[in-house]
């Protein structure tokens, strides 16, 4: 487990904002946060340096790219074992459906999230990707109606039970 990185209500705040919107200037975060400009990219340098920033990400619309049906693919993998583990990560991590991959406990060891043209296509992905494979003991798959973007993630405050006061959540926007 990684340690955690000291945060003060400034940092907070600007990673409240820039979840929000990451294109956020660092002039625009400065006035919102009451610091100076060059205080905020000081601020935003060290949530860098320390991992706790690690990128910025383009989302994309599934639909309008002709992938408008997404699923949840759950995967049983037998045997379990390194040697066959790797290459089916990387498989899956290179199929042009797959939009994240998680390696779980329980019954099932894998979930998929996948988007696909259609019905036909995601059965011609479940059967041609994944049950073909020999490691792979079952496929169950279920269809994705809508989703939604939770957060920010902020750390934990001790002894609370909800949102941080003054949180602002993509919902709120």
């Amino acid at each position: 487990m990684t340690d955690s990185v000291a945060l003060d209500t400034v940092d907070l705040h600007i990673l409240r904002l820039l979840q929000n919107d990451a294109r956020t200037t660092y002039r625009e975060l400065a006035a919102e946060v009451g610091v100076a400009p060059s205080t905020c990219l000081d601020r935003v340098a060290r949530l860098r340096r320390t991992g706790v920033i690690v990128g910025h990400r383009l989302r994309l619309d599934p639909a309008r790219l002709g992938r408008g049906l997404e699923a949840l693919l759950s995967v049983q993998v037998r045997p379990h074992r390194r040697e066959l583990i790797g290459p089916f990560v990387e498989r899956i991590r290179s199929l042009p459906e797959s939009r994240a991959l998680f390696h779980l406990t329980g019954p099932d060891d894998y979930l998929v999230h996948v988007a696909v043209a259609d019905t036909a296509d995601l059965q011609r992905l479940v059967l041609d990707e994944f049950t073909s494979r020999r490691e792979v003991a079952r496929v169950e798959t279920r269809l994705i109606f809508q989703q939604w973007e939770c957060g920010p993630l902020l750390p934990p405050v001790p002894g609370a039970a909800g949102p941080v006061p003054g949180q602002v959540r993509p919902a709120d926007r």
